[in-house]
């Protein structure tokens, strides 16, 4: 593990290298990332112009949920979003210099151009949650604030397993990034949304096949006080960690099943 994280530090602060080498650049690049997801929670708040609230959620409320299931997908699309390259790197056979290095091929996938740029996303991101954070208004307990950095954690851990489980996708059908793209930022826009504005067949859906519930539905749900949606227990509201690690294992198993079928390019 020590090995696996040293060397990811090192191929990313190549590419850090690389951006600074034209800072301008990367400031821009770095704004321009801001102000554009920020124009998502503006879109929001526009709505909240003719409505008080949006399946019974009030803006605050509706920005904790934003805000963690943002920060959850830009964390993972800093640390492991590298990994949407290697269809590319299957097409033309460029992986086949990866299994030759002494570094496993994961970690110099999620870390292949690593892009500091992202954090603008982050930064927009955590705003909005620190902000939904203070003016939501609920009475805050140890188990709440515990539940928080879990939350943002295991969310961010769930969009990296479906990274992953893109990435092992590739392997299958080499030019299927727009595959991943459906359950990561597509779940990521679904859930800034509450759970109250969809049918109960696909909040039971985003429980127990992709387990894009758990990033932020579930644990905003506790911490709002509210019980869980679609007639599930309660008590899904605290599985957050187990659906990251279970998702985590597929994801795993995925990855290496598609490592072995690989036969250099045009496989």
């Amino acid at each position: 593990m020590a090995d696996a994280v040293r060397a990811y530090s090192l191929i990313a602060g190549m590419w850090i290298r690389s951006a600074m080498a034209y800072r301008a650049t990367f400031a821009m690049m770095t704004l321009v990332q801001f102000v554009t997801t920020a124009l998502d929670f503006v879109a929001i708040w526009f709505m909240f112009g003719l409505t008080r609230q949006l399946g019974g959620f009030s803006l605050p409320e509706i920005a904790l949920l934003y805000g963690a299931s943002c920060v959850a997908i830009a964390l993972a699309d800093l640390f492991v979003g590298g990994i949407e390259q290697i269809g590319q790197r299957i097409r033309d056979g460029s992986l086949d210099t990866m299994l030759v290095r002494p570094v496993a091929p994961y970690v110099q996938a999620i870390a292949d151009r690593f892009a500091p740029r992202r954090i603008g996303r982050l930064a927009q991101a955590t705003a909005v949650l620190v902000w939904g954070l203070v003016a939501v208004g609920v009475h805050w307990t140890a188990g709440r604030v515990a539940m928080v950095p879990v939350m943002i954690v295991c969310g961010a851990v769930i969009f990296g397993g479906i990274f992953t489980l893109g990435g092992a996708f590739q392997f299958v059908a080499t030019d299927a990034a727009e595959v991943s793209n459906a359950f990561t930022y597509g779940g990521n826009a679904m859930t800034e949304y509450p759970p109250t504005i969809y049918a109960k067949e696909i909040v039971r859906a985003a429980m127990f096949t992709i387990p894009l519930a758990f990033v932020n539905w579930l644990p905003a749900l506790y911490i709002l006080g509210r019980p869980a949606p679609a007639g599930t227990p309660d008590v899904l509201r605290f599985a957050s960690p187990v659906a990251a690690l279970a998702l985590s294992a597929v994801a795993a198993l995925a990855w290496k099943a598609g490592v072995r079928s690989y036969r250099s390019t045009g496989s």
